[in-house]
């Protein structure tokens, strides 16, 4: 027999917003309406934002351009 490997189980990080009483009213109106739940709203709303990017290489020269150079080697 051939055995299974284990899966390597997924670690979840915990993110915290704030909002207004009248953005949870809204938000809690939507799901009510939506038959779902706040938190599957809100990771449905940013999912395009999350999958999209996790390989994105940040530009190292981040450094502004109108930045004076007071000691410039030639």
């Amino acid at each position: 027999m051939s055995k299974k490997k284990k899966k390597k189980p997924t670690k979840f990080k915990k993110v915290t917003i704030t909002i207004s009483t009248r953005q949870k009213k809204s938000l809690l109106n939507y799901c009510k309406s939506r038959k779902s739940t706040p938190n599957k709203v809100i990771k449905k709303a940013i999912r395009p934002l999350l999958e999209n990017y996790h390989d994105l290489e940040l530009n190292p020269s981040s450094a502004k351009v109108n930045q004076l150079q007071l000691f410039t080697i030639e």
